[in-house]
C-alpha cells in the first residue's frame, strides 16, 4: 500500500492516466461486447481509447501548474515600474 501511495505521489497524472484508461475500456467493453467487432477493430477501438485517455489527463495537467491567485510575472513587473 505504502508503494501505491508512493507512486501516487511521484508521479499522478500517470497514475491518473492509468485509471482513467482502465475504466475506459471496461466501459468500452461493456458497451459494445455484442456488437461483433473484429479483433482488429477491438485493437483500433482500445488504441483509440488509452490515447483519449491520455490526451484528457494531459490537457487536466495544464491547470495544475498555473497558480489563480497571482498574475503572471510580466504583469507583475509591469505593475511595479
Amino acid at each position: 500500500m505504502n508503494a501505491i501511495k508512493r507512486l501516487w505521489n511521484e508521479h499522478p497524472n500517470l497514475m491518473s492516466f492509468g485509471i482513467l484508461a482502465i475504466g475506459m475500456l471496461i466501459i468500452l467493453y461493456f458497451s459494445a461486447r455484442h456488437v461483433g467487432f473484429t479483433t482488429i477493430q477491438w485493437f483500433v477501438l482500445a488504441v483509440a481509447t488509452v490515447a483519449l485517455a491520455a490526451l484528457c489527463i494531459w490537457i487536466i495537467s495544464w491547470e495544475v501548474g498555473a497558480p489563480l491567485d497571482e498574475p503572471p510575472s510580466e504583469t507583475a513587473e509591469a505593475v511595479d515600474s
